[in-house]
């Protein structure tokens, strides 16, 4: 029989008892679908939900958080699909943000001597985008009898960054010679043609992976490594109407972060994605996309321990 820490267990009986209650109603608005999302604070739980209805595809049109005392919020988010209207499968986005969100068990604890038995082995590549440089990679992947599980990209400003879960093609067990590795990252380094990060071969869970989340810190630690020049070319091709302002509130121990730009898919999740790496705390915000489809996110009440200034670096 599995035993667990005592503490363990008294954590999950904390977070069971402080389980996030979520509402997703059709009926509120006549434009939009209006999802509710109540629970005790716990830093990452915003990035959850709003990871959640990223990953279900919905756009977020306007919305606001709320935490008064601290100890609890409230997000309200009006949603829309991809063709502009309400939610049609709001049962299933209701599953998705309460499976997300739950406390209810805990983890899966696997026996030491099975521990990682089986587990793919994630391939993380940050490189310049151009034409036909997936098709390339995976070509390498193949020719080095590395078969691939699952795989995701993005990319931006003129760069690529991608996770990708190989296996060996023959007996379908993780890639761990370290010989191997070397050769497979030599290989990629090539295809990717240089690059801050290029190629790095880890051992990785895939289902405890949030593969958005982490391309999103690649992307970002991307740049931060030196890739300045590119994509200071690329913006100064396509000049976008992009502001981000941070202003300090000294008297009330906060800061206000106000973002300003053209809305596109994902754009709150990387948002809250970013400040949720440089360890800031959204205690109060509002987020609202009018009829030229520009975003205003002004996030009211931000606590900090990082630079402010770092937020202005990341990839927006």
């Amino acid at each position: 029989m599995e035993r667990y820490n005592p503490s363990e267990v008294y954590e999950l009986f904390v977070r069971h008892m402080n389980n996030p209650r979520v509402v997703v109603d059709n009926g509120a608005c006549a434009t939009a679908t209006l999802v509710q999302v109540h629970s005790a604070r716990k830093h990452g739980v915003l990035l959850d939900a709003v990871a959640a209805l990223s990953d279900h595809g919905v756009c977020v049109r306007k919305g606001y958080i709320s935490s008064d005392d601290g100890r609890w919020f409230m997000d309200v988010f009006h949603v829309v699909d991809a063709a502009g209207g309400k939610v049609a499968d709001a049962g299933a986005l209701l599953a998705r943000l309460e499976s997300s969100l739950s406390a209810d068990a805990l983890p899966p604890r696997p026996p030491p001597a099975a521990a990682g038995a089986g587990t793919p082995t994630l391939l993380e590549l940050v490189g310049a985008d151009r034409p036909g440089l997936l098709s390339e990679v995976f070509a390498v992947l193949h020719d080095l009898r590395c078969g691939t599980v699952d795989a995701r990209a993005w990319t931006h400003a003129g760069r690529v960054a991608a996770l990708v879960f190989v296996r060996d093609e023959e007996t379908g067990s993780p890639i761990d010679d370290a010989a191997r590795v070397r050769r497979v990252e030599s290989r990629l380094r090539h295809v990717l043609r240089g690059g801050a990060l290029g190629a790095r071969m880890v051992r990785a869970d895939a289902s405890a992976v949030n593969m958005d989340r982490r391309l999103h810190q690649l992307l970002n630690e991307d740049g931060e490594a030196g890739s300045r020049a590119d994509r200071a070319e690329s913006e100064a091709e396509a000049p976008t109407p992009t502001a981000v302002a941070v202003q300090d509130w000294v008297e009330r121990g906060y800061s206000v972060v106000t973002v300003s730009c053209r809305d596109r898919p994902k754009l709150l999740f990387d948002v809250v994605c970013t400040l949720t790496d440089l360890d800031y705390v959204v205690y109060h915000g509002t987020f609202h996309t009018d009829d030229d489809h520009a975003r205003q996110v002004k996030l009211l009440g931000v606590s900090f321990s990082a630079d402010p200034q770092r937020f202005l670096s990341c990839y927006y």
